[in-house]
């Protein structure tokens, strides 16, 4: 099915207005907890790293109500001009997170729900770019599936690709590029069934 996953930064930036009214719907800010555990170590005013951040809500806002500084990205120009126009605080970048280059490091990188749209090849090879943008010591929450597959959800009657690798992997692909396990739980009933993982860099660097 990896073609499938080829199809998906068209498919975001072609129902992006659909989407955006979707996820915007008012309702329990399920990913608060993770996003509070994630930001408890991140040094006041500290830039953070949202890959695939969509139109901005409700993570990035959020963030940003925090005193966080703010550099979304995203594939769809949509989404990122709807991020410009509304929190013109933020630095929003048009990128695929498969190909980043910004040299530069963050005080904390995160990938929700975003992540596991990647190929499993795709997502083995974000790990060095995670390690290359994580500042010593930077958190790095991810969502990814509970096991090894691909799975084809849908968003507005169009096929939607999903896959993970298995949490083992996982583990040791962190482990491999420098970063530790702080916490991780399979479908967490208490969000509304996300697989997270919250991790955290080495805090020297070789």
């Amino acid at each position: 099915m990896a073609s499938e996953s080829e199809q998906i930064v068209g498919l975001y930036e072609r129902l992006a207005l659909e989407w955006a009214g979707d996820r915007g719907r008012p309702g329990r800010f399920i990913e608060k907890d993770w996003l509070d555990r994630f930001t408890a170590t991140i040094p006041a005013g500290g830039t953070i790293l949202d890959l695939g951040c969509g139109f901005g809500k409700p993570m990035a806002a959020y963030l940003l109500t925090r005193g966080f500084k703010v550099c979304g990205v995203d594939s769809s120009p949509t989404m990122i001009s709807m991020c410009r126009q509304e929190f013109p605080a933020g630095e929003w970048l048009v990128a695929d997170m498969r190909a980043l280059d910004l040299r530069r490091r963050f005080a904390g990188i995160m990938a929700w729900d975003s992540f596991f749209h990647l190929s499993f090849d795709d997502q083995r090879n974000m790990f060095p770019v995670f390690a290359a943008l994580a500042a010593p010591g930077a958190p790095l929450l991810f969502t990814s599936g509970p096991r090894h597959g691909e799975a084809i959800g849908e968003l507005r009657g169009e096929a939607l690709y999903h896959a993970s690798l298995d949490p083992e992997e996982y583990s040791d692909l962190l482990a491999a590029n420098g970063f530790v396990v702080v916490d991780e739980k399979m479908e967490d009933p208490d969000c509304g069934g996300h697989s997270v993982w919250l991790t955290r860099r080495a805090a020297t660097l070789d």
